[in-house]
């Protein structure tokens, strides 16, 4: 695919996506979408990516601003929402768990650690984008917003599941009923932060956290803890306890089991194959 809207690079095992739309503040376009699904599902399928890293150009001074405001005034002016999107998108994510068929959900899908490194203000879909992330580092003074309020749209794309199951069902209130601007030292404080790094430290720090992940976390286990965790927002602790076990006698049948205890009695790093 042409990447218009975004930018994608691999390197030491982690695929970093940028939005890069600087001169719009990284806002959130149909076109932008189709891309970053595409990005996605070649990053889950590529072998040698073990971390995908999400963030905004730095240019625009924005990790996602929300929606293209032209955009919104076209879907006004045709009287309705109109997402921008091709009948053919790519699906990362897709059939693994019916639950997780949709758009955003499907980040749960992928079999890899996503990461949001948020280097400026997330607004609406970008807040959105930061939520469905399995960890979020940000810089100092970040603004967010749902902003859907204004708009009179409803909670975007799942927002209202997934925000109560981060933060509480009073902070998820007070963020959407509200549509409030609030500070990423706001956000560290509700938990929906994993950490805040300085500005000029950001990438380096993420980038250094999923380089780990990458070498010392096996690919099979990766994927699938990270799938029971999003599984397990919506079963019972037996099925959870029941899955577990079936899934660890499976996995000891696999060659990077025996590597792992190979490389621990060795004390060396494993060499993983996926």
């Amino acid at each position: 695919m042409d990447l218009k809207a975004t930018r994608y690079e691999i390197t030491d095992g982690v695929a970093v996506v940028t939005l890069a739309r600087p001169k719009r503040r990284n806002a959130w376009t149909g076109r932008m979408h189709t891309e970053y699904r595409w990005i996605l599902r070649e990053a889950d399928r590529d072998p040698a990516v073990r971390v995908i890293v999400i963030t905004g150009d730095p240019e625009g001074q924005a990790f996602c601003a929300g929606a293209d405001l032209q955009a919104l005034e076209g879907h006004s002016a045709k009287g309705q929402y109109d997402p921008g999107t091709p009948d053919d998108i790519a699906e990362p994510g897709y059939g693994v768990d019916p639950a997780f068929d949709a758009s955003f959900a499907y980040h749960f899908g992928i079999g890899k650690p996503v990461i949001a490194a948020i280097n400026g203000a997330a607004a609406g879909v970008g807040l959105v984008l930061s939520a469905f992330a399995d960890l979020r580092f940000c810089a100092p003074g970040v603004k967010f917003t749902a902003a859907h309020g204004r708009f009179n749209f409803p909670a975007e794309f799942g927002l209202s599941w997934v925000l109560p199951r981060i933060v509480g069902l009073a902070h998820a209130n007070d963020i959407l009923l509200s549509s409030r601007v609030f500070t990423a030292e706001e956000a560290m404080a509700m938990g929906f932060l994993n950490r805040i790094i300085p500005s000029d430290r950001l990438m380096d720090e993420v980038m250094a956290y999923a380089r780990n992940i990458a070498v010392s976390v096996a690919p099979g286990s990766a994927r699938e803890t990270k799938r029971q965790i999003y599984r397990d927002l919506h079963r019972d602790a037996a099925t959870s306890v029941k899955a577990a076990e079936a899934l660890l006698v499976e996995m000891s049948r696999e060659p990077d089991y025996k590597e792992g205890v190979k490389a621990w009695m060795e004390k060396r790093p494993a060499r993983w194959v996926g």
